[in-house]
């Protein structure tokens, strides 16, 4: 579910073929890459789509400070085919949704990831990111409503707000600080752009105020100008 314009293929096929190795010593199978000196530092925490795994949107990585860690995380379910997914589709509901067991299981092993990780990592979570992809935006607002003590903010790209959790949200004063970056191609046709729009009117009903992007014409991608933004909006947040 994740392709990238042509402008941005030469910044991230060569991960598809070499790269560092995976580590299993937290909760979820990752990649990392952190500077020599981690303490500290911000963590940006890569969620990608169904279908896919944590190479793919680990490329980003060389559009964003070198002073930063970065940890690309593999879904714990199995895709037929290939691939990994954070959970399966409901198929008998009209939109976009999980298997609510299933969106719970990854929801309690993320969360016990980004705990391990900003530990390992010795940093704190108002320096801690998540970025995510379709399935992967949907589980970083699942993270990001239900457990914003974690981290500092979320961007979720091409995602939406899973009705289970969107039927549980009420205000809360744990989320006021929580900062959060939409972005969304008008021409998305897999996860549909109403997703970005009823995600931003939730938030603001929580009296949260996301920084939202729209991409005309883009389908269900990341473009060149959204990784721009993205790198604007990551930085702005950990000044």
């Amino acid at each position: 579910m994740m392709k990238f314009f042509a402008a941005l293929l030469c910044v991230f096929t060569g991960f598809a073929h070499a790269g560092p190795e995976l580590l299993t010593d937290l909760a979820l199978p990752y990649l990392a890459a952190a500077p020599a000196h981690s303490n500290d530092k911000p963590l940006i925490i890569f969620l990608h789509g169904y279908g896919s795994d944590e190479r793919d949107l680990f490329g980003i990585k060389d559009e964003l400070s070198q002073d930063y860690t970065y940890l690309s995380v593999r879904a714990p379910g199995e895709v037929d085919g290939g691939g990994y997914k954070w959970f399966t589709q409901d198929t008998d509901q009209a939109e976009y949704e999980g298997v609510t067991g299933d969106v719970d299981k990854s929801t309690d092993l993320l969360r016990t990831f980004i705990e391990q990780a900003t530990e390992k990592y010795a940093t704190q979570p108002d320096k801690v990111i998540l970025v995510g992809f379709s399935q992967g935006a949907m589980m970083s607002y699942q993270i990001g409503l239900q457990h914003p003590e974690l981290v500092r903010g979320i961007a979720p790209l091409s995602g939406k707000i899973l009705a289970g959790l969107k039927g549980r949200l009420k205000a809360d004063d744990r989320l006021k600080s929580l900062k959060v970056f939409i972005g969304h191609g008008t021409a998305d046709y897999r996860v549909p752009f109403a997703g970005a729009t009823d995600a931003q009117t939730a938030l603001e009903t929580l009296l949260v105020t996301p920084e939202f992007h729209a991409y005309p014409g883009a389908g269900h991608t990341i473009t060149s100008a959204e990784v721009g933004d993205l790198k604007t909006w990551i930085e702005a947040q950990l000044r």
